[in-house]
């Protein structure tokens, strides 16, 4: 058996799920799946899943052979690339990941647009509350909110003016002491997500100084969906930390104030990320060329509408 043929039903199937979901995709029978991995775990003399008639998970040593493989899969169609035509209509299955309400909100119309454009190529948007790998996780294309780490990465700029604020209900502050500045929100609930600091959160310096304020809290609820602290903060419950296009509508019908104007952090640049040398594929260009301009276009459009709602 050939053994990449083997590496690409062995990352089907776990893109897929299953034995069954890998075969449906490439169009072949579960037995033929089976036997490909069959021969991989023979191969590499480790067993790559645990399999049992209704679950199938990644050991060990499946967990650091998906990620070879996946590295070995991009370089091929790399390869392959580098010397074909690279008008060649683009095709295939395109995987997108972003955080959950701009995945939802903003990103999802544009990917709806490409689709109807791009009749031939299919997407798998996965919408993360952290960031992904793209490589080990077979990513294409990441929509990201903040300072990138340097990295390998290639990243196009799509956006600069997203800005974390401080939120709370009418009905909170008035049952609470005044929050004037940062130190207060030590004394009040705070709800906070966990990708926006767990037990602290950090603050341009006080007039006249230069060192950050970082400022220490014990949370009353830590959830990890956006949703659910922005829910949490319009019933009441407490002080969040969001961005301002999770929060607008909110703060536009009054439900929610912003508090600490004066102490907000400099506004995040928002970046399309995808691994070095995925340019060169015709679905990942062609989206690339395709929502960039859509994305900064939407991105400077929530710009202004923030703008209006802290004037």
């Amino acid at each position: 058996m050939d053994r990449i043929d083997a590496m690409k039903v062995f990352i089907a199937a776990l893109d897929e799920g299953s034995l069954a979901g890998a075969g449906r995709r490439l169009g072949r029978s579960p037995a033929a799946v089976s036997r490909a991995i069959a021969f991989l775990e023979a191969h590499v003399g480790a067993e790559l899943l645990h399999r049992t008639t209704r679950t199938m998970k990644l050991s060990e040593a499946g967990e650091r052979y998906a990620a070879a493989c996946r590295r070995v899969l991009v370089d091929l169609e790399e390869a392959d690339l580098s010397i074909a035509d690279q008008r060649a209509a683009p095709r295939g299955t395109l995987t997108i990941t972003a955080p959950p309400i701009s995945g939802e909100e903003i990103l999802r119309p544009i990917v709806d647009a490409y689709l109807e454009a791009f009749p031939a190529v299919a997407v798998n948007l996965v919408l993360l509350d952290r960031h992904a790998n793209l490589v080990e996780e077979g990513v294409d294309v990441a929509l990201r909110v903040g300072e990138l780490p340097d990295s390998s990465l290639v990243a196009i700029r799509v956006g600069g003016d997203v800005k974390r604020v401080i939120v709370a209900s009418p009905r909170y502050l008035a049952a609470h002491p005044r929050i004037v500045e940062p130190g207060d929100l030590a004394r009040h609930r705070i709800v906070t997500t966990t990708h926006f600091g767990h037990d602290s959160w950090v603050f341009p310096p006080a007039p006249g100084a230069s060192i950050a304020r970082s400022i220490h809290f014990k949370p009353r609820l830590v959830v990890n969906s956006v949703r659910a602290a922005l829910a949490s903060a319009v019933g009441g419950h407490g002080v969040t930390r969001l961005y301002t296009y999770h929060v607008a509508e909110r703060v536009l019908d009054g439900s929610l104030q912003i508090i600490l104007r004066d102490a907000e952090p400099p506004p995040l640049p928002v970046h399309l990320v995808l691994p070095n040398g995925r340019t060169l594929v015709p679905k990942v260009r062609a989206f690339v060329d395709f929502a960039a301009p859509r994305l900064r276009a939407e991105f400077a459009r929530l710009s202004a509408e923030a703008g209006a709602f802290q004037s």
